[in-house]
């Protein structure tokens, strides 16, 4: 076994314990605007076969393989854990997940353990004062990569000054496919992944959080997308692209529309792009 997988603390799991962490990390004040690259690493004794097994169940994905989207629920427990350290100045709570990009390399033998390393970076402050960083996890096996995943979080808002410049997106023609998520949506994926953030689980929780309704995690829309495409085109996807534009409120039909040559995609709900971004498949 490598050094660097012996000496890596266990992978911390999703929960209740690590989710009041979260509620109740209180930022450093001031906020600075400037941070050191922060990296971290944990071990993955070995894959949880079973979880993935319930995962591919509750999406729709076909075969045996790894679901590409599965390999954030790996990323997201390293990038909590990363951002709860003592190094990470702001708060937990209110930041927005914007983009994503998922990369799988290849399947570790079972029972073989990953080592999962994370760099996390402040972005330059934009121009409106807005505050970002990135967070680039690398997940490996016996020295080879098997997953990445880079994700970007809206830490602090800019200035609304002047009219909103609205965003244009490309049409894709008629949807692929619909769905509407039923109330128990963000419950059921919370037993998934872990993620019991309430503005995902019920009405009075979201309210609580300031939302007038729960909204679906981004990366359950992006599941939801990726596992229909793979079922139309009967090809596994081997990375995907996206950024999430707006939430999607339980109860909301949501639309998925594709080009099949250029690979791009966009989830529409109540008549507004909620993710868009490109896929590669195998």
């Amino acid at each position: 076994m490598p050094s660097s997988l012996a000496h890596a603390p266990a992978l911390p799991a999703m929960g209740v314990g690590i989710l009041l962490r979260a509620l109740f990390k209180r930022p450093r004040h001031p906020p600075p605007d400037t941070l050191p690259e922060l990296a971290s690493s944990y071990r993955l004794g070995q894959l949880p076969l079973d979880d993935i097994a319930r995962y591919r169940v509750a999406f729709g994905f076909g075969g045996e393989h790894i679901p590409l989207t599965w390999w954030y629920l790996l990323a997201q427990r390293a990038h909590l854990a990363t951002m709860l350290g003592p190094g990470f100045p702001f708060r937990i709570v209110g930041l927005v997940h914007m983009d994503n990009a998922l990369r799988a390399y290849r399947t570790p033998a079972p029972g073989q353990p990953l080592l999962i390393e994370t760099v996390l970076r402040l972005l330059p402050a934009s121009a409106s004062g807005a505050l970002r960083c990135t967070l680039e996890t690398t997940g490996s096996s016996d020295g080879a990569p098997v997953f990445g995943c880079s994700s970007t979080y809206l830490i602090r808002r800019g200035s609304r000054s002047g009219a909103k410049q609205e965003e244009s997106v490309t049409k894709l023609g008629e949807p692929l496919t619909q769905w509407t998520l039923g109330s128990g949506a963000g419950r059921r994926y919370a037993r998934l992944s872990g993620d019991w953030n309430p503005i995902h689980l019920t009405h009075w929780s979201a309210r609580l959080m300031g939302m007038r309704a729960p909204i679906i995690h981004g990366m359950h829309t992006l599941a939801s997308a990726c596992a229909a495409l793979e079922r139309a085109t009967g090809r596994h996807a081997l990375a995907i692209d996206c950024r999430f534009r707006a939430p999607v409120a339980v109860g909301i039909r949501a639309a998925l529309s594709f080009d099949a040559v250029s690979g791009e995609f966009v989830v529409a709900a109540a008549g507004k792009p909620a993710v868009t971004g490109s896929i590669t498949l195998a």
